[in-house]
């Protein structure tokens, strides 16, 4: 089963501005992979939501929900993590 990866207007602003190009290698990779697993290991289900999921990249995390009933990962927020919960 495989599922889309959407991406919203915020997070690909913050790929498009961010100056590191091998973190950014990195995050689409792991975007990417949630396509064939949208709950990896080291994946974590947010406390306070019913799909809510967050993923590591070194010390970035990106937010995502997972949507069963159509297949699709929507991507919410990429953020470091001293900012990403605010």
């Amino acid at each position: 089963m495989s599922y889309s990866v959407q991406i919203a207007t915020a997070p690909t602003k913050f790929l498009e501005r961010l100056r590191d190009k091998e973190l950014e290698r990195r995050i689409v990779k792991a975007l990417r992979g949630l396509e064939t697993d949208p709950r990896p290991p080291g994946s974590l289900k947010l406390q306070g939501s019913e799909s809510l999921y967050r993923i590591r990249v070194g010390d970035y995390r990106v937010v995502y929900e997972i949507r069963e009933s159509v297949l699709i990962v929507l991507i919410i927020r990429i953020a470091h993590r001293r900012e990403i919960y605010r």
